[in-house]
């Protein structure tokens, strides 16, 4: 499959830009087309996790008829499941890619949120590289990929992404071979991995992607007239730089911090993927070998743009693109019977209010609690407990108990009156104590469990609090998630490979399912109990099967029409 062109650039640079889709691509035989298949029950050689960040589900519906390469295929020709979410609450990067490649929710895996996911001053990133260091030290439990070498002690894991815990995640705590983006403008490693970066890494980065890119921009990838959204719409990107084309900045040390911020991106975290394989041979050996490859721009460019904006549109017509590639690329160089693909997301998005509420009071859709932690923390003070004894992120109030016991404040009494002020908020839905989760999700309230699903036992949460449907904390800037509803949780589930029959299939799917449901297919067993099912609706089996959980989706209500909700 031949990808069109992504970037327009200036004649003078034209050779050297195309170094970036052209020279980054391994030496393929050609046709692409698929080798001869062995005897029907050959073992996988393969498995290839597929995370789009921040990819709803809604656009492979509403662009899929635009869609001619990864995404088209998948779609086409796999197992769809089209009522997937994650059932946990903190819909964020972290806490999915933990997710998704362990069969476990954030209660189990002990990634709550992204501030507290891999970040790690004692795993700093090797060769020197720019950016904090990384590792999955939080991480709890086991991933697919140790159970794979519980049972074949040679397979061996390659994850790439822009993002650190988009590679380092989806492998758990495995020390085998994760790659991400530095803001210098190369993909590095941290300590925990290696001391250094292997050679065919620094191959790849040498080839100076950064220097090639220079006077490039991002076009649209077709004509505009074939676009419907606007081009025009001044509240996305802080109001700068929200009209195509889109140039990438002139100074180099600019363009390689900011080239997260553009489609190239995912070319290239595909690039080194397929660089990877050839390297290490993955897929080439008798064991069956794992490649997690997460692709972020979309996650970007939602964050920037927002998820009705011409730009997201551009970008995932880019991605289906990239993906095309990927597989080709992949099926290519090995036996495409003996490939299984997954591809999931790791959240996904809601508009921004401003846009949502269109019309509406500006300050609509923007919840501000600031006030009550600033009331709440003077309050603790007089009592002699400062610092971080009262946290919150993520929708999550986090208390220092034991201290508060040691200085004989009651904890109950902080605790009621901060329900109580949270509450009384215009655009707060409802303020569950954490203590009351259990008994509210064993009688099936779809917010309490998730919220469950998303905290661990030890960790010193007391409150939770959810917003109205598309309602903002007060002050995000950018179009954003990590909300409870379903337009946040909602993402693909779909899988493709010999062993899964092809089709649209509408029974509940949570990603914890994902893991277990490869597992079935390698003959493998997870190290500990996992929260997911096998989806055995995949190999064609009972539509009656297993136990679903998740939710019937829910489409996204007229803003002026839309009911308030139930507050608690």
């Amino acid at each position: 499959m031949r990808s069109a062109p992504s970037f327009r650039r200036h004649p003078v640079r034209a050779a050297a830009a195309a170094l970036v889709t052209l020279s980054l691509v391994p030496a393929l035989p050609a046709p692409l087309s698929a080798q001869p298949s062995p005897a029907a029950d050959a073992p996988p050689q393969l498995v290839v996790l597929l995370t789009v960040d921040q990819l709803r589900p809604d656009y492979l519906e509403r662009w899929g008829g635009e869609f001619t390469g990864g995404l088209a295929r998948l779609l086409r020709q796999g197992a769809v499941f089209t009522n997937a979410v994650h059932d946990h609450a903190t819909t964020e990067t972290a806490p999915g890619h933990a997710t998704l490649g362990s069969g476990r929710h954030p209660r189990h895996t002990n990634i709550v949120r992204n501030e507290a996911g891999v970040g790690d001053p004692q795993a700093p990133l090797v060769n020197g590289a720019r950016g904090g260091g990384a590792s999955p030290w939080r991480f709890r439990g086991s991933a697919l990929i140790d159970w794979m070498r519980s049972r074949d002690q040679w397979a061996r894991g390659l994850s790439v992404s822009r993002k650190d815990r988009g590679a380092i995640l989806p492998m758990g705590r495995a020390q085998q071979s994760a790659f991400w983006y530095s803001l210098d403008g190369r993909f590095v490693t941290s300590q925990y991995y290696a001391d250094t970066l292997p050679s065919w890494v620094t191959a790849f980065n040498g080839r100076d992607f950064i220097g090639a890119l220079d006077g490039a921009t991002w076009p649209l990838l077709r004509e505009a007239r074939q676009y419907p959204e606007r081009d025009d719409v001044a509240r996305e990107n802080g109001g700068r730089d929200f009209v195509f084309p889109h140039a990438l900045p002139a100074e180099r040390a600019r363009r390689a911090s900011q080239l997260t911020e553009y489609p190239v991106m995912d070319s290239l975290t595909v690039q080194l993927a397929l660089a990877g394989v050839q390297a290490m041979e993955l897929g080439a050996r008798t064991s069956t070998d794992f490649l997690g490859v997460s692709l972020s721009t979309t996650d970007a460019v939602g964050h920037r743009y927002g998820p009705n904006s011409r730009e997201l549109h551009d970008q995932v017509l880019r991605v289906d693109r990239y993906l095309g590639q990927l597989i080709d690329s992949l099926y290519a160089l090995r036996d495409s019977s003996r490939i299984l693909f997954a591809l999931s997301a790791d959240h996904g998005v809601a508009p921004y209010p401003e846009l949502f509420f269109a019309g509406a009071d500006s300050a609509r859709g923007r919840v501000d609690v600031r006030p009550v932690f600033a009331e709440a923390r003077s309050a603790l003070a007089a009592r002699g407990l400062e610092g971080d004894v009262l946290e919150f992120e993520s929708g999550i109030v986090v208390l220092d108990t034991m201290r508060l016991r040691a200085k004989g404040v009651p904890s109950d009494s902080v605790i009621d009156a901060l329900r109580l002020r949270f509450r009384a908020l215009p655009g707060v839905m409802r303020v569950d104590a954490v203590a009351e989760l259990a008994d509210l999700a064993a009688r099936n309230d779809m917010y309490a469990r998730r919220w469950r699903n998303a905290i661990p036992d030890d960790f010193n949460a007391v409150l939770t609090i959810t917003l109205e449907p598309y309602h903002y904390w007060f002050a995000t800037t950018y179009a954003t998630h990590g909300m409870p509803h379903d337009y946040d949780a909602r993402v693909p589930l779909i899988f493709l490979g010999p062993a899964f029959t092809a089709g649209r299939y509408g029974t509940p799917a949570r990603t914890v399912d994902l893991a277990p449901t490869l597992a079935h297919v390698l003959g493998v067993v997870p190290g500990e109990p996992v929260d997911g099912r096998v989806l055995r609706e995949a190999f064609g089996g009972d539509m009656r099967t297993g136990t679903p959980s998740g939710s019937k989706p829910v489409p996204e209500p007229a803003p002026s029409r839309a009911a308030p909700a139930r507050r608690r």
